[in-house]
This record gives structure tokens, sequence and C-alpha cells, in this order.
């Protein structure tokens, strides 16, 4: 690549576990297409490894939803006013934020107004709810960077240029299982998903260890294992399972090895719903919200479902349980229906894996890479 004129350092900015994933390959991709290139990240554990100075890990606040980010006002006034220094003391050549609505398009203002290059990678989903958000990113954002291949033209039509890479999963995720028609495996293992946020872990782990109990007294030879984000401790995690649940592993892992294994996921909505169906593991979605926020959420929504695999598909691939209906019986009516059925669960193997055709081809990550810096010329 020819050489950048005057861009020598980068700000990037994540605030959820995928989020700072993606962020990270984005950082490794851009070193190596450029070595001498400076970052400073606001993210968590992924991005801390590879930033050349990290800021703060913005991940460790797990705030999500309507209410919380109220709460955490003076948290956020902070942060900001870190990024308003650094931008002001080190002048990087850009900003690039990674999703998070709420914190980043403040930082994109901050940059916006001292004339900084500014790049959103992995857009907000605001062909789900509030769509007037594009307005406002309009006035902030000199190139859209997107990962779903119809989100490139809500963009154009809104006026900003945009750019589809497709999906950074499909650079990290292994090849997934064959799906087959044979008889169910021995042991049956089912991965419980509760959510990265501690707030999330609260309201899910009760249901899906009660769903999980219910199954094993029907499927004896099941196995279960929690993933868990690197931010989640197993201190935190261990209080939900010290009712007799030591056979249950806890699962940390940033290349899905394990997770590629599993027959059957009992999954909160969010990016893990994602990541399941391109490894073709089957599903049942629940997702629990406080009432203000669902109700808050129920008026904005603009999508009729929850899980991506859903929303990829066009219909309903798997079951989704929202708030009331989120509860045990229903997790394990709607699972044992799945796991009974031997062929049906390979033929949902089979359409899940079908979604990969849909996100593009590997190399999201260093074509996003290479976009940036060409811009930054």
């Amino acid at each position: 690549m020819d050489s950048l004129i005057g861009a020598k350092s980068l700000l990037i900015v994540a605030g959820d576990t995928s989020g700072d994933l993606h962020g990270a390959r984005l950082i490794q991709e851009l070193k190596s297409l450029r070595p001498d290139l400076y970052v400073a990240a606001l993210g968590g554990k992924h991005m801390s490894v590879v930033a050349d100075r990290f800021l703060f890990d913005l991940v460790a606040l797990g705030a999500a939803g309507f209410a919380e980010p109220i709460l955490r006002f003076f948290v956020w006034s902070r942060l900001l006013n870190v990024v308003r220094r650094y931008l002001d003391e080190k002048k990087p050549d850009g900003v690039i934020t990674i999703d998070f609505y709420g914190f980043n398009h403040q930082v994109l203002g901050l940059a916006k107004h001292r004339k900084i290059p500014t790049f959103y990678y992995i857009s907000p989903q605001v062909w789900a709810s509030r769509p007037g958000r594009i307005q406002h990113l309009a006035k902030l954002v000199e190139h859209m960077i997107v990962i779903f291949p119809f989100e490139k033209d809500i963009y154009h039509g809104a006026g900003i240029p945009c750019t589809y890479v497709g999906h950074p999963l499909l650079d990290i995720l292994p090849q997934p299982q064959p799906a087959t028609n044979d008889q169910r495996p021995i042991p049956f293992k089912i991965g419980i998903l509760p959510g990265s946020r501690p707030q999330e872990i609260h309201r899910h782990m009760p249901l899906f260890l009660e769903a999980y109990r219910k199954i094993q007294k029907e499927l004896p030879s099941v196995q279960a294992y929690v993933f868990a984000a690197p931010q989640i401790s197993d201190d935190f995690l261990k209080p939900y399972l010290r009712n007799g649940w030591k056979s249950i592993s806890i699962v940390r892992e940033s290349n899905y090895q394990l997770r590629s294994e599993l027959d059957f996921a009992l999954t909160s909505s969010g990016t893990a719903t994602l990541e399941n169906a391109l490894l073709g593991i089957p599903m049942t979605v629940a997702y629990k919200l406080p009432w203000f926020t669902y109700w808050v959420a129920r008026s904005i929504i603009r999508v009729p479902y929850i899980a991506m695999a859903n929303i990829l598909a066009g219909h309903r691939l798997v079951p989704e349980l929202i708030q009331s209906d989120a509860v045990p019986e229903k997790v394990v009516e709607e699972s044992l229906r799945q796991i009974k059925d031997v062929q049906g669960l390979a033929n949902l193997r089979r359409n899940l894996l079908e979604l990969r055709r849909v996100l593009g081809d590997p190399g999201a990550s260093q074509r996003a890479a290479q976009l940036i810096l060409e811009k930054l010329k």
C-alpha cells in the first residue's frame, strides 16, 4: 500500500463484547498493513492486548437498554472527558467507532468538531429500531462500514458513504460440523449462553438452568456448558451453579472450537444467536428485559424477529421466547420438540448453515482495514 500522508495514529472505541472482539481483529489487520500505525483504544480485554495504548475497559461497564445508561450518566460523562482530552492532546488522524451507539455517537461528535476523520465500523442496528438515528449519523460519519448486505442501501439512501465488507465472524469461526440424520449423539452437548452483561446473566441464567434440569430428566445423556464472556468471572457465575450444578462446565474461548461441537443451545438474544447459526447449532432463543425497557423497546422495534438467524432468513427458523413467554416450561417445550426430532434437527442445522452464504466471504476485517487506510491517505 502507498504511504499514508500524515496518518500515524487512530482512536478506536467499542463498548460491548462482540465489538471488542471485532475491534481487536481490526487493529491486528490495520497493524499488519501499516506496522508503524499507533492505535489507542477504549474497549475490552481483546482490544487491550493489541492496542498500543488502552484508555479504559468500556466493555466491563456493561450498560445496555434504556434505563441503565441513564443511571451511568456521570460515568459516561467522565469517559467522554477522557476521550475529549485524548483528542485534544494527541490529535489522532482518525476515529473509528464500533457499534454501541449511545456512547459512540457522542465520540463521533467530539471528533467531528475537531475535524478528525470519522469511521463507523459495524453500524448500530437502525433498521431494527430508531431509524431517526440515521439522519444524526449522516452529520457525524464520513464513512460507514457495514457487515450485513442490506445495510448498504439504507445508508446510501440517507446520503452516507457506505461500504459492505462482509461479516467478521466468518474470519473467526471454525468450519462447522456436517449435518447428519443419524441418531442423537451421546453425550448430547447443550450450550447455555445467558448473555455477556451481568444484568442479562441475572435474568437468563436461572431460566436456562431450570430448563436444562427439566431437559436432563427427559434425556439423561445431556451435558451442559456455560459460555462466559471474558469480563465475567467464575466467582460471578458460581452462585448460580452451586445447587447441584457441579457437572456443568464454564467455558471461555475466542476460537469457538468447543462451541462448534455443540448439538443444541439455550441462548439469550444477541450476537450469540448469529454465532450459533453460522456454526449450524440449533437453538431456543429467549430474552427478558426490565419491564420499563421492554415496553419502550416494544414501541420502537421495527423487525418481526429478535434472533439474527430469523432476521436473515426472513422467517422463523428457531423459536423465540420473549418476556412473559421466557419461562422454563416454554423453553423446555420448544427445546425438546427440536431435540427429539433427529432428522428435523439435521435439517435445521443445514438451513442455519445456508446463512453463511448471505454474509459474503471471509476477510471482512482486512477489507475494513484496507478501506480505512485508503481513506486516510
